[in-house]
């Protein structure tokens, strides 16, 4: 924890605090999504590399970074009084310099986004707009259970996933892309509802109705497990169908070590959750990749 007993006042924010704000360790997932769909779109990446590395900045730095300062300037009152160290209550990033640099950040994807083309640009407006609507009054999504992860999983999944895939085919992507990007997002649902569990007291006290809050750390626990398998559970059958039965094994497989990693977490599930975070996420990514390489040649047949 930051100490902030001896934080000046500022008129301007300090360098440190504004990367500490759009927090590099939330951009993996997006990026890892737009990866997943430029494998999946029967282009080889390495056929456009500028696209996707573009690509890959504007879903991660860029759009989740803005998602993640835009959330810390709307949480501001609820972080003063649960999590005063972060970079705006603690005074690191003064006065509406959090709203600033998120409408900067929000301007700067979308000229990027314009860059990728109609498909990208206006994926890339749908990912702003869902970011400033799980945050702000009076949408304020987040206050959800249900909607606020929801709209989350597809906005760090599917919705790059699809983007990656439309901007290196420059159409729109097959229907298979888009099935598979959309269970993924439903599945991440679960993970963000694990998320939630670290801000269980907080979450409590303010109002925010998430699942941990409503349904005890217990059955948020079984509901987000059921909520990541089962979207992979189809995806599995899907690629059985579509005759893709080696990589169905192999989803079949980070499947069942996601199976053992659960059995662990509900032994302590509010103790627990942050550590399968670290474990199953890894898993349920490792899936995505190798349903993306699995639906590759698929648009083609």
């Amino acid at each position: 924890m930051t100490d902030i007993s001896n934080v000046p006042n500022r008129r301007l924010p300090d360098p440190a605090a504004m990367v500490t704000l759009i927090k590099p360790i939330t951009w993996f997932p997006p990026m890892w999504a737009y990866l997943c769909g430029t494998v999946s779109s029967g282009v080889s990446p390495l056929s456009k590399p500028g696209l996707v590395l573009l690509g890959m900045v504007l879903a991660g730095p860029v759009v989740c970074g803005m998602s993640q300062a835009a959330n810390d300037w709307c949480d501001r009152h609820v972080d003063a009084i649960n999590e005063p160290y972060r970079p705006i209550p603690s005074g690191r990033i003064p006065g509406r310099w959090g709203f600033y640099i998120a409408c900067a950040m929000s301007l700067l994807a979308l000229v990027i986004g314009w860059q990728l083309g109609p498909w990208g640009f206006v994926a890339t407006i749908l990912g702003v707009a869902a970011a400033w609507a799980y945050s702000a009054e009076p949408v304020r999504l987040k206050k959800s259970g249900w909607w606020g992860p929801g709209l989350v999983g597809i906005s760090y999944e599917s919705l790059p996933w699809f983007t990656g895939a439309a901007v290196l085919s420059a159409g729109a992507p097959s229907i298979y892309v888009v099935v598979i990007a959309l269970l993924y997002g439903i599945g991440a649902h679960g993970i963000m509802t694990l998320n939630d569990f670290k801000a269980l007291e907080g979450d409590r006290q303010m109002g925010v109705n998430s699942l941990p809050v409503t349904m005890g750390p217990r059955k948020a626990a079984w509901v987000a497990s059921i909520v990541m398998a089962v979207p992979q559970a189809v995806v599995i059958g899907l690629l059985v169908l579509w005759d893709r039965p080696f990589h169905a094994a192999g989803v079949t497989a980070v499947l069942l070590a996601q199976f053992w990693a659960m059995s662990v977490m509900m032994k302590d599930p509010k103790g627990k959750a942050p550590w399968y975070n670290g474990v199953g996420v890894v898993l349920f990514v490792s899936g995505m990749m190798i349903s993306a390489f699995a639906i590759r040649s698929l648009g083609a047949l």
